[in-house]
């Protein structure tokens, strides 16, 4: 079976996803392709898993200022070089198209009827049982149209039906001798840069390393910016006490496996990340604020530490499940990886 695997580029969790598993594609001598939408090349950083992928253009949100920008985002849509993308791509030598919300491979196997497994974030909310908020009437039909699947598999922190599997986490290890208790780690690459700086300025009781596409390698005080780097980010993770972001899934999957507090920053106008922050809330896993609220990090710093998850990190039983071809039978792969969490 060979198989092309189409991920949305758009910011980093969709990759790290792709990443954890291209090495277990590898690793079970399976042989895929790679090809990436929403940013140019030039823009992906630490992709050697992926050898020599593929770009589009594909379609993507315009973020200003912590928000969607709606009409830059319609009017940043080229849809003639989508829909030429789409067309050109040619599929024959594949018997499978992985998908990860991305909507050039996903329209393509469509149109050439190559089956599509879907499996993404974005999935798990056509369950009618998972938690939603700033959602309306057209959010499950967009789900479904931006990138058409046969099957999906939908990623989520809790088994809230049968179609929905746990994230799998590229585990950083044992940190607890790396742990310091007045670092955080800060990741708000949809905010204004200045203003993140400002928002941390007055608390130099603790350690802010804050990654940002914006950012070069320097520090102010204890304000410590650091340009993209997905191995610096895993190592500041590791040893951080808890971490500031927006509410992106695969970030704050990565933070529960490790056992840090969340203080999250949902994208205005993103239903996605609203209603992840609103299960971190049912959870009592995160705190939530809808500005850079000081007051909220006054109150999250003197929080503890949280237990950790135990989210799995190796997708072989998924590898499995897509090789034997069975693909409408999801509660026999469900119950497998859920076991060890749960």
């Amino acid at each position: 079976m060979k198989i092309l695997y189409g991920v949305q580029g758009t910011g980093n969790g969709h990759t790290t996803r792709a990443r954890v598993m291209a090495k277990a594609f590898a690793k079970a001598g399976v042989e895929v392709d790679y090809l990436f939408s929403g940013r140019s090349r030039d823009q992906y950083f630490d992709m050697q898993e992926f050898g020599s992928f593929q770009t589009r253009q594909g379609l993507t949100f315009v973020t200003e200022r912590g928000r969607v920008n709606g009409l830059k985002t319609l009017k940043n849509a080229k849809v003639c070089e989508l829909i030429k993308d789409i067309r050109e791509l040619n599929l024959k030598q594949y018997d499978l198209v992985m998908n990860d919300f991305e909507p050039v491979t996903a329209w393509a196997a469509k149109r050439q009827k190559v089956p599509v497994v879907g499996m993404s974030h974005q999935a798990a909310f056509l369950s009618n049982s998972v938690p939603v908020t700033g959602d309306n009437i057209l959010t499950k039909a967009m789900i479904r149209n931006f990138a058409p699947a046969d099957v999906y598999l939908g990623v989520h922190w809790q088994p809230f039906d049968d179609s929905i599997i746990p994230p799998f986490i590229e585990h950083a290890g044992p940190v607890d001798s790396e742990y310091v208790d007045n670092k955080v780690l800060v990741y708000l690459p949809f905010e204004d840069l200045d203003e993140v700086i400002a928002y941390l300025k007055d608390f130099p009781g603790k350690e802010f390393y804050c990654y940002h596409p914006k950012a070069e390698d320097r520090s102010e005080a204890h304000i410590h910016l650091r340009k993209p780097s997905r191995l610096g980010f895993l190592r500041d993770l590791a040893s951080a006490s808890g971490v500031i972001a927006n509410a992106g899934f695969e970030l704050s999957s990565e933070a529960l496996t490790l056992g840090k507090k969340l203080l999250l920053k949902p994208l205005n106008g993103q239903f996605e990340q609203h209603s992840n922050a609103l299960t971190l809330q049912n959870m009592e896993r995160a705190h939530v604020m809808h500005y850079l609220d000081q007051d909220a990090l006054d109150d999250w710093l003197n929080m503890d530490k949280k237990e950790r998850i135990n989210f799995p990190h190796d997708p072989t039983p998924l590898i499995s499940w897509l090789m034997a071809g069975q693909w409408q039978d999801r509660e026999s792969l469900n119950q497998q990886l859920w076991q060890g969490v749960l």
